[in-house]
């Protein structure tokens, strides 16, 4: 059941660039875009407040998957996963 429910929410692999709140973690994604007029290939980024529960407990550095979910807080609304890759 629940790999159906995840199956239609957005999901987003990114790098945890702060870990000072308490249950909440920063995570940069980046994408690569077109120039609209130059045709040339810009990476672009995107900063996500996302809950970070405490058996999962990712630091700065990490990287991580998170997934959207319902609005935890005013600006929360995505929850970490899964640490696919521990900071050195």
């Amino acid at each position: 059941m629940e790999e159906n429910v995840r199956a239609h929410r957005k999901t987003r692999e990114g790098v945890v660039i702060s870990d000072k709140m308490q249950k909440t973690v920063v995570v940069k994604v980046e994408r690569l875009v077109t120039h609209p007029l130059y045709r040339r290939i810009m990476k672009r980024s995107s900063t996500f407040k996302a809950h970070n529960d405490e058996r999962i407990a990712a630091r700065t550095g990490d990287k991580v998957r998170i997934m959207e979910t319902r609005p935890i807080s005013k600006d929360k609304c995505w929850r970490v996963i899964e640490v696919i890759e521990r900071a050195k």
